[in-house]
C-alpha cells in the first residue's frame, strides 16, 4: 500500500499534468482538427485562418512536447503530443506530393527535361563511348591477347579469338526454344547498374573518372565486335546486341553524362557559387539517374525474354531500333506538361 507522501506526490503529478493539458489543449485540438482534414484530402475546405495558423500551431505543440518531456508528464500526454507533432511536421515540412503524383511529373516531362538540360554532357559522353569502341577494336586488332584483358571471363566463354564461325554463330542463334535467361539478365542488370552508379558517383572528380569508365566499358564491346567481324557475323552480332543494347547503352550514356554534368559544374560554376552550381547540377543529375534505373530494368527484361524469343537478326533490329527511336523521341522531342519540373 502506498504511503501518504507517495500518494501526495502522485496526486501532485496528476494535477500538474491536468493543468498543463487544460492550459494548452485548445491549440492541440485545433491543430489535430486541421491536420486530420488535410490527411483526408480536404485542404481546400480549410479557411485561410487555419492554413496560416498551421505552422504556428505546430511550433506551439512542439514546444509543449519539449516542456512535457522536461517535466516528466504522464506517458499518455507524451504519446499524444509526439504523435500529433509527427503528423503536423509532415504536413508543414514534408513532401507536398504523393509518390504517384511525383511519378506522373517525372514521366510527364521532368525526366526528359533534365536530360535535355544536360545535352552538352550527353554529347561528350557519347563521343567518349564511340571512342571507347574504337579503342577496343584497334587494340585487339593489333594484338589478340588484348581481348582477354578487355572482355571479362563470364562474357568470353566460347567467344574467344580463333573460335570458328559455327561456334560464334551458335552463341547468337538457336535459343528461341530455351527458357528465358532470367539469371543472366539479373547478372547483367547488376553489372550495368554498378557501372552506371560508378559513372555517376565518380563525377565529383571533375567527371574525368566517369569518362574513363565509359571508355573501359565500351572497349569491351569494341573487342567483341572485332571478334564477330572476323567471322563475317558483325551484322548478326549487332542485331543480337541491339535488342537490349539500345536501352542499356543509352542508360549507361546518361549515367556517364550525369557524372560529367556534376564534374563540369564543379570545374566551371560560372556566375554561381561552387556550392550552388554543384547543388543544382546534383539535383538534375539525380533525377536523370532515377530514370537510368528504370531503363536498366527495361533492358534486363528485353535481355531475358525478347532476345531469346526473337531468333532472327531482322526481328532483333526491329525491336532494338524501336526502343532507340522511342528513347530519342521521349528525351529530345517530347514536351510534357511537367517539362520544367527538372529545373533547379
Amino acid at each position: 500500500m502506498a504511503t501518504l507522501p507517495e500518494v501526495s506526490a502522485i496526486e501532485q503529478a496528476a494535477l500538474r499534468s491536468d493543468r498543463f493539458r487544460l492550459a494548452r489543449e485548445g491549440d492541440w485540438k485545433r491543430l489535430e482538427a486541421i491536420v486530420s482534414r488535410i490527411e483526408k484530402g480536404q485542404l481546400r475546405r480549410l479557411s485561410d485562418e487555419d492554413v496560416l495558423a498551421l505552422p504556428v500551431l505546430y511550433r506551439t505543440v512542439a514546444s509543449s512536447l519539449s516542456i512535457a518531456r522536461e517535466t516528466s508528464l504522464d506517458s499518455a500526454t507524451l504519446a499524444y503530443l509526439e504523435s500529433l507533432t509527427q503528423r503536423a511536421w509532415f504536413q508543414v515540412y514534408g513532401p507536398r506530393q504523393s509518390l504517384w503524383t511525383w511519378l506522373g511529373r517525372f514521366l510527364g516531362g521532368g525526366w526528359s527535361a533534365a536530360v535535355r538540360a544536360m545535352s552538352l554532357d550527353v554529347a561528350v559522353a557519347l563521343a567518349v563511348m564511340v571512342a571507347g569502341v574504337a579503342v577496343g577494336w584497334l587494340l585487339v586488332a593489333s594484338d589478340p591477347e588484348w581481348y582477354f584483358s578487355l572482355v571479362p571471363g563470364q562474357f568470353a566463354d566460347a567467344r574467344v579469338p580463333g573460335a570458328s564461325r559455327e561456334v560464334l554463330q551458335g552463341t547468337l542463334f538457336g535459343n528461341d526454344g530455351k527458357d528465358p535467361m532470367s539469371a543472366f539478365a539479373a547478372y547483367l542488370f547488376s553489372n550495368n547498374a554498378q557501372v552506371s552508379i560508378l559513372a555517376f558517383a565518380l563525377g565529383f572528380a571533375f567527371g574525368i573518372p566517369s569518362l574513363m569508365l565509359l571508355v573501359q566499358n565500351t572497349a569491351t564491346m569494341g573487342a567483341m565486335l572485332w571478334l564477330y567481324n572476323g567471322q563475317g557475323l558483325l551484322i548478326d552480332f549487332a542485331g543480337w546486341l541491339a535488342v537490349h543494347g539500345t536501352t542499356e547503352l543509352f542508360a549507361i550514356l546518361l549515367a556517364g553524362a550525369a557524372g560529367l554534368h556534376i564534374g563540369r559544374a564543379m570545374a566551371f560554376p560560372g556566375d554561381k557559387s561552387l556550392l550552388q552550381a554543384t547543388a543544382e547540377a546534383g539535383r538534375r543529375a539525380s533525377l536523370v539517374m532515377a530514370g537510368v534505373v528504370l531503363m536498366l530494368v527495361v533492358a534486363a527484361i528485353l535481355e531475358a525474354f525478347a532476345r531469346q524469343l526473337i531468333d532472327n537478326t531482322a526481328g532483333r533490329f526491329t525491336v532494338g531500333g524501336f526502343m532507340l527511336v522511342f528513347w530519342l523521341a521521349y528525351f529530345f522531342a517530347f514536351r510534357g506538361r511537367n517539362d520544367g519540373a527538372a529545373s533547379p
